[in-house]
């Protein structure tokens, strides 16, 4: 089984933390998403021969943005050149603003079956801080109108740490959502990336660096109330209520090959990963001429290794230390005895049967716990 991914490279308006790759020329939406289609049909062969899609998500950028008919051509593009399974994933992300009730009886005629909105809070002052396209309003009535068009696999997207002087707001966020009846919550830490205005801002110092613990606090107070209310913790980033584990993402952290398409796009087929180029219009005029234009990278096996543990800790079914030392012929126990007595003692892991897994405690330093374990060559 594998995954396909199709990044959708357009935004109505820029919002302040993003980093992916996007325009907000929607000028060349439809040239652009000729070349989708023209890769989809070079690329037919990097998978697997004989292998079907299992999950195919169409990402972004917000592909909500596309029409009717620029949908139907992308997956007409997809039945004609890949193999998919009985009963896919298929998932659209989607900004609130744009699921009205005709978008969404159209998009309820398509292939998707799941959404993954992209909502991040339900406070204005935060929306417009964020540089949000949608308001506070259409967070909360975008998920009833996809409801009552009969979607019933929805996941939506939160921002915690978003700076406000006590946790009020983040709390009334989780309570909104839990209201929802919602079958699965993605929710990430504020990040400040470089090239993003929050980037800018703080670097001219108008805004401050996020608190690490009032992070945190929002962090452990997100744990708690979704596991209280039915969701798992079954990424550290990612709650779901049982069997609506988003099947996509799940794959990535379990070194699933992957197909991406479009300007950005990675591709992973367990041995090399693949970079499109992060140019709509270098992408589009290579697609004219019937090539890929893409950066092949070989992945060693310490790259391997480096990769699994950074994402299968991260997840509920944790590090399995004997695969590792089965496929790569490396020993991360042995090698890491002493630091991994000290995490154990520390109460910041568990390990059974040869698997490594994050406890509560851990999970606020996954990253580190990670990096520390890592092969260096």
């Amino acid at each position: 089984m594998s995954g396909l991914y199709i990044h959708i490279p357009f935004c109505k308006q820029a919002c302040h933390y993003c980093d992916f790759h996007f325009s907000t020329n929607l000028s060349t939406k439809n040239q652009l998403v000729s070349a989708l289609v023209k890769e989809l049909a070079l690329q037919k062969e990097y998978l697997e021969k004989n292998t079907v899609l299992e999950t195919i998500y169409v990402g972004g950028g917000t592909p909500s943005l596309l029409s009717e008919a620029e949908l139907i051509d992308i997956f007409e593009a997809i039945h004609k050149y890949f193999s998919i399974a009985p009963n896919p994933e298929i998932t659209l992300e989607a900004n609130p603003d744009d699921l009205t009730t005709q978008k969404l009886s159209q998009l309820k005629n398509s292939p998707i079956n799941r959404f993954s909105i992209g909502i991040q809070s339900f406070y204005q002052p935060h929306l417009r801080y964020l540089n949000r396209a949608h308001n506070a309003q259409e967070a909360k009535d975008c998920v009833k109108k996809a409801q009552d068009t009969g979607f019933n696999n929805i996941s939506i997207d939160l921002i915690y740490a978003i700076p406000h002087p006590d946790h009020s707001v983040w709390e009334q966020d989780m309570a909104t959502a839990l209201q929802l009846n919602i079958q699965h919550i993605s929710a990430y830490c504020l990040t400040i990336e470089n090239r993003t205005a929050f980037g800018k801002w703080l670097r001219s110092g108008k805004i401050q660096a996020i608190d690490e613990e009032y992070s945190a606090q929002q962090f452990i107070s997100l744990m708690h109330t979704l596991q209280n209310n039915g969701f798992e913790q079954y990424e550290i980033s990612n709650f779901a209520l049982p069997g609506h584990e988003a099947r996509h993402n799940s794959n990535y952290w379990k070194k699933q090959p992957y197909l991406g398409i479009g300007p950005s796009a990675h591709s992973y087929n367990e041995s090399t990963r693949q970079f499109n180029v992060a140019s709509n219009t270098q992408y589009m005029k290579s697609l004219e001429k019937e090539m890929v234009p893409y950066t092949l990278e070989t992945l060693t096996i310490a790259d391997q290794v480096n990769e699994y543990i950074m994402t299968s800790l991260r997840t509920k079914w944790g590090c399995n230390l004997e695969s590792i030392k089965n496929w790569a012929g490396i020993d991360i126990q042995a090698s890491n005895k002493i630091y991994l007595a000290d995490c154990l003692k520390r109460n910041l892991v568990t390990l059974e049967n040869e698997v490594l897994k994050l406890t509560e405690s851990g999970k606020l330093v996954a990253d580190q716990i990670a990096s520390d374990l890592f092969i260096v060559e």
